[in-house]
């Protein structure tokens, strides 16, 4: 949840100042968009700094209470402050000693997923924009069995996908469209291809739309011939230890918890040592943020609010693969 105050930020950085570089973590806290910039909490004030650029849009567009400066007068700024939290997954060595060098009289901190772990519970706002995004990912997903011609190809579905997502409504999609034919399935990730579509195979379809920087993301899977009896077996416990899990997603319970009621129902049908990813992620502004709905991940309890994904695979080498995938908001 957006932090109301600066010193919600700071009381968790426990630091004098909070500098925030990170680009997503700026126009979730500035509502500006820039390619370069900063955002400077301090006690009594959060102040946007950007260079000439984006100085006029930023001081119409910026949310209530930001103040918008120029990108040089960072030190100005740090005049007074003992302590300055810093991004550190995203601050590079170089833009460190940077600052060192001008004799900033500021004592640097490292900070890591402070202003991510605000953006986990989404405002009304946020949810708005996610749910027109989700919207229009499923019409996208409607057109697909009608574009499933024998003979096109990955590229080209995929490229049908780009342009679907922009006539339906999207700034553009969340991420590049994954679309596998057959046996190129069983890669998770794959990159859409020259393959063609045969009769037989199976379709894999990993996509979703983006509206005003918020993120959705489906999966489905499409057949072209009756189901196999393998692939049948498959599909089945891939639907079951979907839903399962997402029915017993709700404040509260831990991502663990989640991503092994889907591991063990795989594991009934002899399938999770196919299962090689986590069941699921947070999404928003960034296509995977906040939560990792996984066994291996640190133990987070999930937030009223939060958008995760729960999406079960199944891939098995040189045959084929399928992830059937939906985002819950909890």
């Amino acid at each position: 949840m957006r932090p109301v105050k600066s010193s919600e930020v700071l009381k968790t950085s426990k630091t004098d100042v909070f500098l925030v570089s990170n680009l997503t973590n700026i126009r979730y806290l500035s509502g500006v968009e820039v390619s370069t910039g900063f955002v400077l909490i301090k006690p009594k004030n959060t102040i946007l700094l950007v260079d000439g650029r984006y100085t006029e849009a930023a001081k119409k567009t910026a949310r209530k209470g930001v103040k918008v400066d120029d990108l040089d007068s960072l030190k100005k700024h740090l005049k007074g402050a003992k302590t300055c939290a810093f991004e550190a997954e995203d601050v590079t060595v170089a833009r460190l000693a940077n600052w060192k060098r001008k004799k900033m009289n500021t004592k640097f901190v490292q900070s890591k997923g402070v202003i991510e772990e605000f953006r986990r519970s989404k405002e009304p706002d946020e949810l708005k924009h996610f749910r027109k995004a989700q919207r229009i990912t499923h019409k996208m997903m409607s057109r697909i069995p009608k574009a499933l011609k024998t003979g096109i190809t990955e590229k080209q579905l995929a490229e049908n996908i780009r342009q679907w997502a922009i006539e339906l409504g999207a700034d553009e999609l969340s991420f590049d469209p994954i679309v596998a034919f057959g046996s190129h399935t069983s890669s998770p990730h794959h990159h859409p291809s020259s393959r063609k579509l045969s009769k037989g195979h199976i379709v894999q379809i990993d996509t979703g739309a983006r509206v005003n920087g918020y993120c959705a993301d489906q999966s489905r899977v499409f057949f072209t011939a009756a189901k196999t009896p393998e692939q049948k077996r498959v599909y089945a416990a891939l639907q079951r230890a979907k839903q399962e899990s997402e029915a017993a997603i709700k404040p509260g319970v831990t991502n663990r918890k989640i991503d092994k009621i889907a591991r063990d129902i795989l594991e009934e049908e002899n399938l999770n040592k196919y299962f090689t990813h986590s069941l699921g992620h947070g999404v928003g502004l960034d296509i995977h943020e906040g939560v990792s709905l996984s066994g291996k991940a640190k133990i987070q309890r999930l937030l009223k609010n939060e958008i995760v994904t729960v999406e079960p695979g199944v891939y098995i080498p040189g045959k084929f693969g399928m992830r059937l995938e939906d985002e819950i908001i909890i």
